[in-house]
């Protein structure tokens, strides 16, 4: 059940009315229904990793409760370890066994040993990774006694499997979501209002800018050796902003779905693309993420207290494990990698917190600087994005070279009966509209909303791709 399907818009409006009208007694029927909803969100997908979901939730449960009756700090690091490890192993198994088994038997042949390795070929749970650093996070936070223990297996659980954040984030915190649950929330209208426009401007990002951009940058990456520099230097920028329009999107629509139950979420992305510098767009891309590296693993590794040689060191972990986490090919790994040689230079010349406040613009050379700036990080990230999207590191290299040597600029037809530069007008819409309304969670809220959103809501009919149905990106990490 895609946020975007016809099914999710049937089953979000019974569910917010069974939770308003029928179950709004109190907070254990509210957080029940939800519970019950979501696993039923969730089953849609595949209802034999319900059993997963449910196994995780309470292993984490049982140990958090275990760790904190210990007396002993040597039983609540046991219990610590065993959780992370049951955890890890689980994702291990399901996303990168076969990567590690195929790689070790590509390092063999590369010596002249042939060898068959065994592949498992599992289908990986959607969202595994989201609900694993959910509890991670939780069980990390009861070890270092940020938190007690939650009693009520009713309310964890909801925490845990909460429908919107449950297949792609937002990666929440217990110290922000739990006292949320653990009281009974009462309808507000205008909370209820928010959560509308978020959800509308989240399903323009991802059905008219990422589902639209997608139909050019597939075209263009399954044929790009016979793309020319245009086409290839369009097709990078494309899948920019599919992944963007589609992430952010995904993100927009599953706050904006919490709103309407009362609930907050995390923050996900802040306009990453206005971004200045390398570290700022890590400061406003999946936030969520880089904030929980930052805190259970940049940290404990001696974060920024140590020489220089530290900050490198975490910095480069940080980035590569990153990398690995969304997914099981080197690919990734070398994306995690570039954005660590981009971070490098910032972290060496102690500006990686420099551009920390809102952006001003006005008629001077400190504008000028700053657009270029912003254009800089663009064509940076967007040349990490086609490793991202490539299917192999050769695929990207490829890719590359010949986007920087064909040096042809004429206009092609792509194989999708499109020519590749009629997104453009559209997406440079799209660039504008945000930039207008970057100091605020989207842009139809405010004077003349209703106008806004009778826009939006037209652009979703006329714009909108839907005869290619297209999934979230991220639902694979």
């Amino acid at each position: 059940m895609f946020f975007n399907s016809f099914s999710f818009a049937i089953f979000l409006p019974i569910v917010f009315l069974l939770y308003w009208l029928v179950f709004a007694k109190n907070k254990t029927t509210q957080n029940a229904v939800l519970i019950v909803a979501s696993y039923y969100f969730y089953s849609c997908w595949d209802w034999r990793f319900l059993f997963l979901l449910v196994f995780s939730t309470l292993l984490d449960y049982f140990s958090a409760i275990m760790m904190e009756n210990s007396t002993s700090n040597k039983k609540r690091k046991l219990w610590l370890w065993i959780t992370i490890g049951i955890n890890l192993g689980f994702l291990g198994i399901f996303k990168y066994y076969d990567f590690f088994a195929q790689s070790f038997a590509d390092l063999l042949l590369g010596f002249g040993f042939q060898t068959n390795p065994v592949l498992l070929k599992l289908i990986l749970p959607v969202g595994i990774s989201f609900y694993t650093f959910h509890g991670l996070s939780y069980v990390i936070d009861i070890y270092y006694k940020r938190i007690t223990a939650e009693r009520n297996f009713i309310d964890y659980s909801l925490f845990v499997s909460y429908f919107p954040l449950l297949v792609a984030g937002p990666i929440e915190r217990a110290t922000h979501l739990l006292p949320q649950v653990k009281i009974k929330r009462h309808f507000n209208f205008e909370k209820a209002k928010e959560g509308v426009y978020q959800i509308i401007w989240g399903l323009v990002k991802k059905v008219v800018i990422a589902d639209s951009c997608a139909a050019y940058a597939n075209a263009v990456f399954d044929n790009y050796e016979s793309m020319n520099s245009l086409s290839l230097i369009l097709g990078a920028v494309y899948f920019a902003f599919q992944i963007y329009g589609d992430f952010s999107g995904y993100s927009d629509i599953a706050l904006g779905t919490s709103k309407l139950f009362g609930i907050d979420l995390l923050k996900n992305f802040n306009y990453p693309y206005f971004s200045r510098d390398i570290a700022e767009f890590w400061r406003r891309w999946h936030i969520s993420l880089s904030s929980w590296f930052r805190d259970y693993l940049y940290i404990p590794l001696g974060g920024s207290q140590g020489g220089m040689w530290m900050k490198v060191r975490n910095t480069f972990i940080i980035f590569l494990v990153s990398g690995f986490w969304h997914g099981a090919n080197w690919t990734f790994i070398v994306w995690g990698l570039l954005n660590a040689i981009y971070f490098l230079p910032l972290l060496l010349q102690d500006k990686n917190r420099s551009n920390m406040g809102e952006i001003e613009m006005g008629w001077n050379l400190g504008s000028i600087k700053t657009i270029l700036n912003i254009l800089g990080t663009f064509v940076l990230t967007t040349i990490a994005w086609i490793f991202f999207r490539a299917k192999s590191i050769s695929e990207a290299i490829g890719y590359i070279q010949r986007m920087f040597t064909d040096f042809h600029f004429e206009s092609q037809y792509l194989n999708n009966e499109r020519y590749n530069f009629e997104l453009l007008l559209l997406v440079l819409v799209f660039v504008m509209v945000e930039w207008f309304n970057r100091s605020k969670v989207e842009p139809l809220s405010g004077k003349a909303s209703w106008v806004k959103v009778t826009l939006a809501i037209i652009a979703l009919l006329v714009l909108g791709v839907y005869s290619d149905y297209k999934e979230f990106i991220y639902f694979q990490f």
